[in-house]
């Protein structure tokens, strides 16, 4: 017999394994991400959590030590609950309800004259947010993909204020005595890089929320990218947080892909921005954010239902108005489960 009628099979073996083991790593990207809720239609739920210690004190950007034993500080850990579902893999809903931990140790001036030291830890449930996903693009073959996602939403005050009115109280009994024109910050005397509007759970406005995000594959390797803009009303206490714009990816590759799960490494980059917040309509100095932070991202799935990310937001550069204190740096942690 010719050596070519073996040769012919053998060579169509191969190139049928190699096909599968392609169509393997395909499978598996998409299983990754439906694992993720990203898809197939369905009720997905997650748990994120989020650590942030504002321990760095700064005057104008400029970041400065005290004593440790008069150092003033805000550790908040913010674990959201998240329940989704996809009417169809273009069409998403999802209810985030955070649960915000935190403990402070700061100078308040409850009458707007003598300063108290103030150390306390309180946990509260946060303001309920309703998002929707619209997915406007998704080409993908074995070799390349392109994904695209639009965002919008509201944000309800369902968290307590009660930082905000006792604020307000503050900052009017202080106005009372120098009176309204006097020439002062709009959140009065300010001693401390923690202000009582940083322990609000709740802001008691409503809020839209706008995004996009969206997703480019060449082979194992990816680019990530998520753009999310907060806009902001006036809500309890009369004040009104600063409408906030955040934008974050990298490139990114799959270590391991199967049919039992993947394993991802993404360079993380994260551009967080945010204007002077406003008392009765007049703004202050001692408010308002630049930053930018780098950090890795590590995604695992298992199967086609679970999925895990975790990554740390080390600062680059942070920039705060007036005395403020910001981030050491951000852990960030969430594990979701596709039904």
């Amino acid at each position: 017999m010719s050596p070519n009628r073996f040769l012919v099979p053998i060579v169509a073996g191969l190139a049928w394994v190699a096909a599968e083991a392609r169509a393997c790593e395909l499978c598996a990207i998409y299983r990754a991400a439906d694992a993720r809720g990203e898809y197939s239609s369905g009720f997905t739920a997650s748990i994120a959590e989020q650590y942030i210690p504002y321990r760095r004190e700064q005057f104008n950007g400029v970041s400065f030590d005290r004593p440790a034993a008069d150092r003033e500080y805000l550790d908040r850990s913010m674990t959201h609950v998240v329940l989704g579902y996809n009417a169809t893999e273009t069409i998403g809903f999802a209810a985030n309800l955070p649960i915000v931990s935190q403990h402070y140790h700061f100078t308040e001036i409850p009458d707007g004259f003598h300063p108290t030291l103030v150390d306390g830890h309180e946990t509260g449930v946060g303001d309920l947010a309703l998002l929707g996903r619209w997915q406007v693009l998704d080409k993908s073959d074995m070799d390349r993909g392109i994904v695209l996602n639009l965002l919008g939403g509201v944000k309800l005050p369902t968290g307590s204020t009660d930082a905000l009115d006792r604020q307000s109280s503050s900052i009017d009994r202080y106005e009372s005595v120098v009176g309204p024109g006097h020439n002062h910050d709009a959140l009065g005397p300010v001693l401390s890089g923690i202000h009582l509007h940083d322990l609000a759970i709740g802001s008691g406005s409503v809020d839209g929320i706008f995004g996009l995000a969206g997703t480019l594959r060449w082979k194992r390797a990816f680019l990530n990218h998520q753009w999310q803009y907060y806009l902001r009303t006036e809500g309890a206490g009369h004040y009104k947080f600063a409408d906030e714009f955040i934008g974050s990816g990298g490139p990114g590759a799959f270590l391991w892909l199967s049919k039992n799960g993947t394993l991802s490494v993404q360079a993380n980059v994260v551009y967080d921005t945010r204007g002077a917040d406003e008392y009765r309509g007049k703004a202050s100095i001692h408010t308002g954010f630049t930053a930018w932070y780098v950090g890795p991202q590590v995604a695992l799935t298992l199967g086609g239902h679970f999925s895990a990310v975790a990554s740390i937001d080390i600062p680059v550069r942070e920039t705060g108005r007036g005395f403020q204190n910001v981030p050491e740096y951000r852990l960030n942690a969430s594990v979701n489960w596709k039904f």
